[in-house]
C-alpha cells in the first residue's frame, strides 16, 4: 500500500493518534480491512480501546458500522456497549447498524474452534 500502512493505521486508531490516523485515511488505507494476522477491524479495536474520537473519524471516512470483527467476535455496536461508549453506539445505530439482539452468528473464531470446550468466561 503506497503512502499508507494498514498496521500503522490500526495501531493509530487504537492509540488515539488522530493525526497519524488521518494520514493513513488520506492515503486511502482501507478502514474496513481486517488483516489476516489480526482478524480484527480497526473500528471495533479502537472502540474496545476506548478511543471514541478514532471511532468517529473512521466512521466519517467509510468504516462499515455493521462489520463484524472476527477476532473479537463482536459488531461495532456490541463493542461500543462493552466499552461504554454511548455516543458511538448511538451513532452506529443511526447509521443503520443492527441491534445485536437481532444478529445471529457463531461468535468469534476461538469459540468456533473450541466450541463447548471454550471456558464460560471467554464466551
Amino acid at each position: 500500500m503506497s503512502g499508507g500502512d494498514w498496521k500503522e493505521l490500526f495501531r493509530a486508531a487504537c492509540d488515539g493518534d488522530i493525526e497519524l490516523l488521518r494520514y493513513h485515511i488520506k492515503n486511502q488505507v482501507d478502514v474496513n480491512y481486517a488483516h489476516p494476522e489480526f482478524l480484527s477491524t480497526p473500528l471495533v479495536a479502537c472502540i474496545l480501546a476506548g478511543q471514541e474520537a478514532s471511532a468517529h473519524l473512521l466512521l466519517d471516512h467509510g468504516a462499515n458500522p455493521a462489520l463484524h470483527s472476527e477476532f473479537d467476535g463482536l459488531t461495532p455496536v456490541e463493542a461500543a456497549r462493552q466499552a461504554g461508549l454511548v455516543r458511538v453506539e448511538a451513532r452506529l445505530r443511526e447509521m443503520g447498524a443492527p441491534d445485536p439482539a437481532d444478529v445471529q452468528r457463531a461468535g468469534g473464531w476461538l469459540q468456533r474452534v473450541l466450541g463447548d470446550r471454550l471456558p464460560w468466561y471467554l464466551r
